[in-house]
């Protein structure tokens, strides 16, 4: 076998040589597939996953249209809905609330807990507990205001047809979705109509520039630890939504990495790990996952690879 000779000498061989060098490597690397089937394969229940570098255009997609159980990610939606209707003056986010004894229900937040019935807040604060620490009381809240309906009205106009709130937190008797009640629990939609909306929150286009970088912000506070921030530097930038039930654990947002904004979102029911600790399977999928994502799209924007 002949191999071709290259002239190493002079500035010109010394360029071909790096040239040759840098696609080895670029051959070598591992692509964001080969990162995550593994993951994904390993995981004891079913898993729908999509993610889309926002400058890039590269994108992972897993069973990303298969209609999953939500569980509390369903809040991202109803927040959308609930920034829609202010900026339609339809109610007002400054509104003062106020929280009764049967207002309260089980689960996460603080509102049932730690605050006493009587309690008076504006509506937008009801919401960044609903998004920050996933309260189900300020959830349920925000739905008597927006109607349950609504959410899944204005998604479907959008081109997210399955993305659906359809009860109140622990109210399933509220259902206007009963079948898929039954079948998803509080919300369903798919991976790939998170990731759309997320795109669509980051560029500014979900309701306005000035109601989007709202929503953000309160996203940007989630303080859920367990899932993509787990395994990622302190610093990293992400603004997201989770939701955890004993199947399913769910988690959809956007991770700025070094080639920019990545919507990811990480889906996951029947499974098999149904214990409420930190390490359970779901979480730790989500977590593995966004580490992936952040190492790919580590590079500088300069320095990334076109495209795929």
């Amino acid at each position: 076998m002949a191999f071709a000779r290259i002239d190493l000498s002079g500035t010109l061989g010394a360029i071909a040589f790096l040239t040759l060098l840098a696609s080895f490597a670029a051959a070598d690397e591992p692509t964001l597939e080969s990162r995550l089937k593994p993951l994904i394969q390993a995981h004891k229940g079913k898993v729908s996953v999509a993610i889309k570098n926002l400058e890039t255009g590269e994108s992972f997609l897993y069973h990303e249209d298969d209609p999953m159980p939500t569980a509390s990610l369903i809040k991202l939606p109803i927040m959308i809905e609930s920034y829609r209707q202010a900026e339609e003056k339809k109610i007002d986010l400054g509104e003062m609330l106020t929280l009764k004894q049967s207002d309260k229900v089980p689960g996460s937040g603080i509102l049932t807990d730690h605050f006493s019935a009587g309690a008076k807040f504006p509506l937008v604060d009801a919401i960044h507990l609903m998004i920050v620490y996933s309260d189900n009381t300020a959830t349920n809240l925000v739905l008597d205001k927006i109607g349950i309906g609504s959410t899944a009205a204005f998604m479907e106009k959008l081109g997210y047809p399955n993305t659906k709130a359809h009860s109140k937190v622990f109210r399933r008797d509220t259902s206007v979705f009963p079948e898929r009640s039954k079948k998803f629990g509080l919300g369903s939609t798919t991976a790939a109509e998170m990731i759309r909306l997320c795109e669509s929150l980051q560029k500014g286009e979900l309701v306005s520039k000035e109601a989007s970088e709202a929503m953000l912000k309160h996203l940007r506070a989630c303080d859920d630890k367990d899932k993509f921030p787990r395994f990622l530097p302190p610093d990293t930038k992400i603004a997201f939504k989770t939701g955890s039930v004993d199947s399913s654990k769910t988690a959809a947002g956007i991770i700025e990495c070094g080639q920019g904004p990545v919507a990811v979102c990480v889906m996951t029911d029947e499974n098999e790990d149904k214990r409420w600790v930190a390490d359970n399977a779901g979480n730790r999928l989500c977590a593995e996952v966004a580490r992936v994502v952040f190492e790919h799209f580590k590079k500088d924007k300069e320095d990334a690879p076109a495209s795929k």
